[in-house]
C-alpha cells in the first residue's frame, strides 16, 4: 500500500503516522507538505493530528484552504481513501468532505486519555479488520473534540450508518456521559461519507499501534486500509 501523510505547520502527531503504516506495510510513506500542489501515486492519505496553523482562526479552518488540500479533496471524490485522525478530522469537516463541526471540548480543558470506543460500522475503508461491536481502547489528545452537528444530520449519519466509532462505559458497551470525553453529541468519536471511504475520528489509532503502547487496537485502522487496497 503506497501512502502519503500530509504536514501542515503545527502537525505533531505526522511521524507518528508515519512510524505505523511502514510497520504495517513495510513500505515507505510520502511526507508531503502542505504547500506543495500535487500527490504522488497513492493508494491511502492520512491528514494527522496536531493544531495545524496554531489553530489560530479556527481548528482546520485554515489547512482546509492550503494547497495541497485543494489536491486531497480532488482525489477523495475521485474515490482515494483518507484517514483524519484528530486535528485531520476537523480538517475533514473543514473542507466539507465530512458533515459538522469540532467544537470545544464540554469541559473548556485539554484532554489526554484513553478512551473506549464501540466500532460501529466494519464496512469502511478503515475498519473492515475489526468486528462489529466490538470495543477498542485508543486514547485521544484535544481542546476541541465536541462533534456537532443539527439534529438532522445526525439522524441521517445514523440512519446512513456513517457514524464509525462512539464513546462508552468498556464495561457496558454503553454511550454513557462518563464515556464521553468532550461531550460529543451522541458520543460520536468519528464518521465516515457515503462511500465509506472518507473517515474522521478524534482519538489518535497511531498512539495504540503496538502493545509496547499499551495497546495494539489502533493498529487495525492501519491494517483495514492495507486489505481494502488490496482486496
Amino acid at each position: 500500500m503506497r501512502s502519503a501523510v500530509i504536514v501542515f505547520p503545527g502537525s505533531n502527531c505526522d511521524r507518528d503516522v508515519k512510524v505505523a503504516l511502514e510497520a504495517v506495510t513495510g513500505r515507505g510513506v510520502h511526507m508531503v507538505w502542505h504547500g506543495e500542489t500535487a500527490l504522488p501515486d497513492v493508494d491511502v492519505i492520512v491528514l494527522p493530528g496536531g493544531f495545524s496553523y496554531g489553530d489560530y482562526l479556527r481548528c482546520g479552518a485554515m489547512a482546509a484552504h492550503s494547497n495541497i488540500m485543494r489536491e486531497v479533496i480532488a482525489k477523495a471524490k475521485a474515490g482515494t481513501p483518507v484517514l483524519g485522525i484528530c486535528n485531520g478530522f476537523q480538517v475533514l469537516c473543514e473542507t466539507g468532505l465530512l458533515p459538522g463541526v469540532l467544537q470545544r471540548n464540554a469541559s473548556l480543558r485539554f484532554v489526554c486519555r484513553d478512551t473506549f470506543l464501540k466500532v460501529e460500522r466494519t464496512d469502511t475503508v478503515f475498519t473492515r479488520s475489526y468486528n462489529a461491536g466490538e470495543i477498542v481502547n485508543i486514547p485521544v489528545a484535544h481542546g476541541d473534540g465536541n462533534y456537532f452537528a443539527d439534529g438532522a444530520t445526525l439522524d441521517r449519519l445514523e440512519g446512513e450508518g456513517r457514524v464509525v466509532f462512539r464513546y462508552v462505559d468498556p464495561a457496558s458497551g454503553l454511550p454513557t456521559a462518563e464515556a464521553n470525553p468532550n461531550g460529543a453529541q451522541r458520543n460520536i468519536a468519528g464518521i465516515c461519507d457515503e462511500r465509506r471511504r472518507i473517515v474522521g475520528l478524534m482519538p489518535h489509532p497511531e498512539r495504540h499501534f503496538d502493545k509496547i503502547l499499551g495497546s495494539a487496537d489502533g493498529r487495525r485502522v492501519f491494517e483495514s486500509a492495507m486489505q481494502a487496497v488490496a482486496a
